[in-house]
């Protein structure tokens, strides 16, 4: 079988950061309790990695982060990747724990911007997915911030300040992000739109818009969780690919694969190469005539960071 490992793809910079600051945050509190609220980044198996460093995530997606700080009295925190309401730093402080900001450099560039628009008097729109905590941070900026989701929350929107100001999550398609900001323009001509989709996002999804025609089918490893993971899928789709979204190699479908001889492999910006690779070698030495003896490989945890 034909496989295109696609580039780039897998760790960005920001999620990097985020492991090294879990790193530095056991390092230098070698006996302190150390949590994580919510996924340090979205990926279970990075999560469970983190296991190893004695660093338990607290994720509930009934309790808000602010709530979480209820269930630590001592030790270390780490604030994910995708950024917290100022709240919760806050409250972790006033509580004599030890923070550690693992929030990505351009989420907390986003937060910037919408609150030095707030403070001009602006009403902010904020282009994101409901409920992803990314978009919670940055909801909880401020009062005059309306999420929208898809054009129906569009149709839905009674501003009626002069001052509009747009921006987005960092990990949206950005070529729904452009809809949206053209939706938008189109309903209040004098919003000021700042797009905000980071660049790891972006190259991610031009790869996939640019794959060669002979591909028959794309994998994409990820989380379902993660969202540039599956936008990533659906752009696959949206090119007439057969698209997979999967955790590990143990998700592919060997009885799926006789069907194809070309595909190509990509994975979120929070996918561990480590995973990403095991699913390359297995398609490259997948053998059409050979199903009942060809094994996948064990996953150990040991190797993802």
């Amino acid at each position: 079988m034909e496989v295109k490992a696609i580039s780039p793809r897998g760790y960005c910079y920001g999620v990097v950061n985020a492991i090294d600051v879990a790193k530095k945050a056991r390092l230098e509190n070698p006996d302190q309790d150390i949590y994580i609220l919510g996924m340090i980044v979205h990926n279970k198996y990075l999560v469970s990695a983190l296991d190893k460093y004695k660093i338990v995530t607290l994720d509930d997606t009934h309790t808000s982060r602010l709530d979480l700080i209820d269930q630590i009295d001592h030790g270390v925190v780490v604030l994910s990747a995708h950024g917290s309401d100022p709240k919760v730093k806050i409250k972790a402080q006033e509580k004599g724990l030890i923070v550690y900001d693992a929030t990505c450099k351009d989420v907390t560039k986003t937060h910037h911007l919408v609150i030095d628009h707030l403070l001009e008097g602006y009403d902010v729109i904020y282009y994101g997915k409901e409920n992803h905590p990314e978009a919670i941070s940055v909801l909880a900026l401020g009062n005059n911030i309306h999420l929208v989701t898809n054009q129906e929350d569009i149709d839905k929107l009674n501003i009626s300040n002069d001052k509009i100001f747009i921006t987005n999550q960092t990990t949206i398609s950005y070529l729904d992000a452009l809809k949206i900001f053209e939706s938008v323009k189109t309903k209040y001509p004098q919003v000021i739109i700042a797009d905000e989709v980071c660049d790891a996002t972006r190259v991610r999804q031009q790869a996939i818009l640019d794959l060669d025609q002979d591909i028959q089918a794309v994998y994409i490893v990820g989380d379902p969780k993660s969202n540039n993971s599956t936008k990533l899928a659906q752009l696959a789709k949206e090119k007439g690919k057969d698209a997979y979204l999967i955790e590990t190699v143990n998700d592919i479908d060997t009885n799926q694969l006789k069907n194809y001889d070309y595909v190509g492999v990509s994975s979120g910006a929070s996918t561990p190469t480590y995973l990403t690779n095991q699913v390359i070698n297995y398609l490259k030495d997948f053998n059409k005539d050979n199903l009942d003896t060809y094994l996948k490989p064990d996953i150990q945890l040991d190797k993802i960071i």
